[in-house]
């Protein structure tokens, strides 16, 4: 018998369980400001706001591990006050940094050598790290692209992200994954 171990939760902001309210993470599908219904900042200067979240979700018995991961972005909490299609654009490049770390834990989780004594620490670990970098690169992003101001490091960042995720495409089914032992 499998058993939950462990609901783990990162939001590039914060999350919500309402469903309606979430969109995965697809290849067929990009946001549209219609997408954007929360109320923005009043204290940003931000043209738009992306809430985008990977979630995870693991068990295990002695036969092996089973994960689970999503990648949703957050209609609620996310908005906008400048529409037009350049900065649509560099909001669809965070919900796709955030795929992108989706299929890199996806990939560190088929890597993971099992443990029975340490899965839950060794998960949370692989999980940590995954998420700081997932931070960083959204930080990195905003602060090299001046929040989309600077359309060469935009046009940079737009191969770059794409190049990311072609180069794991491999990791891109990641849910429901059950990985027997050795």
């Amino acid at each position: 018998m499998i058993q939950k171990l462990l609901l783990i939760i990162l939001s590039t902001l914060s999350s919500t369980t309402v469903n309606d309210n979430l969109i995965d993470w697809t290849s067929s599908r990009k946001l549209v400001w219609s997408d954007f219904k929360g109320k923005p900042d009043p204290a940003s200067r931000n043209a738009a706001l992306t809430s985008s979240s990977i979630n995870i979700e693991f068990g295990y018995n002695r036969t092996g591990l089973t994960h689970n991961i999503k990648c949703r972005f957050n209609k609620t909490l996310s908005w906008v006050r400048i529409r037009n299609a350049y900065i649509l654009n560099h909001e669809q490049g965070h919900f796709d940094i955030a795929e992108w770390h989706a299929r890199v834990l996806h990939r560190q989780l088929e890597a993971y050598e099992f443990k029975e004594k340490t899965v839950s620490r060794d998960i949370n670990e692989i999980y940590d790290r995954v998420m700081r970098d997932h931070v960083e690169s959204q930080q990195q992003y905003d602060q090299l692209t001046n929040h989309s101001l600077d359309t060469t490091m935009q046009r940079q960042w737009d191969l770059k992200i794409a190049g990311m995720l072609k180069d794991n495409e491999a990791f891109a089914n990641y849910g429901g994954q059950f990985k027997e032992l050795k």
